[in-house]
């Protein structure tokens, strides 16, 4: 494999992570978002990957490289299950019964969701750096 593709690689998770950071973002902005414009509470959105091919002709070339492939993002779904309903009659979207329907986010899970995408971050900016240094030191070797 070649210096390239491992930043191609290294690139991809990073645009695949950062668009899961941004999502569990808006979940937590939003634990307490009871109406939206569509009607109802927030739903709680979550980030699918799959593995992908680096390029059309690295696709047509795949068997020559091992398959090696990056990742992209193919859906943000939306949580399907009922909202939580959380007994407030005082607040101004309650129904008729004093429940507010509330978006089943928990926030330890967002942090957790959070920590784990921070982490799988990092881990691919120093594999970056470290395939930048191994350039380098290679550069060195030739002076």
């Amino acid at each position: 494999m070649d210096i390239l593709n491992t930043f191609r690689i290294g690139s991809s998770a990073l645009k695949a992570q950062s668009l899961r950071l941004n999502t569990i973002s808006s979940n937590l902005a939003n634990v307490e978002t009871t109406s939206t414009p569509e009607g109802g509470p927030y739903k709680k959105k979550s980030v699918h990957f799959q593995s992908a091919p680096l390029s059309f002709q690295e696709e047509l070339e795949g068997s020559l490289k091992n398959g090696v492939e990056g990742v992209k993002v193919t859906k943000i779904t939306e949580d399907q299950t009922p909202p939580k309903k959380v007994y407030n009659p005082s607040h101004p979207d309650a129904n008729e019964d004093g429940y507010v329907e509330m978006p089943n986010i928990s926030v330890m899970e967002e942090m957790v969701d959070m920590m784990s995408a921070t982490r799988s971050y990092q881990a691919n900016v120093t594999s970056i750096k470290m395939a930048k240094r191994m350039a380098m030191k290679a550069l060195e070797i030739g002076r």
